[in-house]
């Protein structure tokens, strides 16, 4: 065994209670079954960067895996599918209706064309073209960003504003609806409520997306009480559902339009943005879970692995570790950790490069500034110490 991975073992092994490096129940139980990422001949990783898409998002719950078993062994109408579990995510947040997306991300071009061609039959197969129709979407110029081009697919035109004057000039007869980028309302003028009451104001349908801000569950439905007439969230982030998953909420009418140019109609825009019927029964399956879950326990276990990691990093001369959380998108207990960078010679991009290519692989938060942060949201319970064993290696230049 190499000597830097004989002293790693060494260190992990040194945390009270830690028995081995798979000691969770879920972890002794995948090795049991077939690694289908070494028959690949890929890296499997451990996430301590958060719900990011390219690293896979989340990890879905043994509860939820079970309902998209099931989900698997029948046949089903999926527009029936769609409606019923509709239904039932509606009345679990509690707004008029709901539908399943192939994604937040993929949430925003069936709402498009549900203002732009409604439940027109005519209108609807002819998008992205605009000919004639209501095709102006409203944004503020700090909001723009690569997840409006699905905004753009379906034929809209982007209208940027930067305030409250420029929004209330740019509404006409052409404006089709406004949309606010959640994760983007520091950088904005017009902030997050003003932009709801200003589209009730001028009679714009407005809409949200909120894709990383589960938790707290009371997000479902707190911006659709502000006046937004559609929220958009990602199923396969905090909520722990599958990873191709989004949820739409808000007014039935809009909701009805929304599935109207989705799939699985056949000629319409959103007939790319497939749900299966194992999405669909996971992402419901996911919300129930997350719901009955104690918002505080979960809460507490976070800040347990903030301090594991805090444990092995904090004796280090010149290094600093501390606890915090998001003002928005991924709003739980962060770590972030800092230390002398020109004294040292180590940089934080050197050391996200060493976990990176280290055994075990290890992922945490993009660079930002001249510190590290750890997000341990998404970790195992056990991986933590993992984490905070490697980077106590790397600081301490062994």
């Amino acid at each position: 065994m190499p000597s830097n991975r004989r002293r790693f073992l060494k260190t992990v092994a040194s945390v009270p209670g830690l028995a081995a490096l798979g000691a969770s129940p879920a972890s002794a139980g995948a090795r049991q079954e077939r690694d289908v990422y070494k028959g690949l001949g890929g890296r499997p990783l451990i996430n301590a960067a958060g719900t990011y898409t390219v690293l896979s998002a989340s990890v879905m719950p043994r509860e939820v895996m079970a309902a998209i078993e099931s989900a698997s062994r029948r046949y089903v109408n999926l527009s029936e599918l769609h409606q019923a579990v509709g239904r039932k995510i509606a009345a679990l947040v509690g707004c008029e209706a709901a539908l399943v997306t192939a994604g937040a991300a993929s949430a925003l071009t069936p709402r498009a064309p549900a203002w732009i061609a409604g439940k027109e039959a005519g209108k609807i197969p002819r998008l992205p073209a605009t000919d004639g129709v209501k095709n102006e979407v409203i944004l503020q110029k700090s909001h723009r960003n690569g997840y409006d081009h699905a905004v753009r697919n379906a034929g809209a035109r982007l209208v940027e504003v930067e305030t409250r004057e420029d929004l209330e000039r740019a509404v006409g007869a052409k404006t089709a609806m406004m949309i606010f980028f959640n994760v983007h309302d520091p950088l904005g003028k017009i902030k997050v409520e003003e932009f709801a009451q200003l589209g009730k104001k001028l009679g714009v349908p407005a809409f949200i997306d909120a894709a990383a801000d589960i938790p707290p569950a009371e997000n479902y439905s707190r911006f659709l009480k502000m006046g937004y007439d559609l929220a958009a969230f990602s199923g396969g982030k905090g909520l722990r559902g599958p990873q191709c998953s989004g949820l739409l909420l808000g007014r039935r009418d809009l909701i009805e339009a929304a599935a109207l140019n989705n799939n699985p109609q056949t000629d319409v825009v959103g007939r790319t943005n497939k749900v299966g019927k194992e999405e669909i029964v996971g992402v419901w399956a996911a919300l129930e879970h997350f719901l009955k879950q104690d918002p505080k326990a979960r809460w507490r276990e976070w800040e347990k692995r903030c301090a594991t990691v805090a444990e092995f990093v904090a004796p280090i001369k010149g290094v600093k570790a501390e606890t915090f959380v998001p003002e928005i998108a991924n709003a739980v207990p962060h770590l972030r950790i800092t230390w002398d960078v020109a004294g040292s010679g180590i940089k934080p991009g050197d050391v996200v490069k060493r976990l990176r290519d280290g055994d075990p692989r290890i992922e945490v938060r993009p660079v930002i500034g001249e510190w590290l942060e750890v997000a341990v949201w998404m970790l195992e319970p056990d991986e933590a110490a993992i984490v905070g064993g490697r980077l106590k290696q790397i600081l301490e230049k062994e």
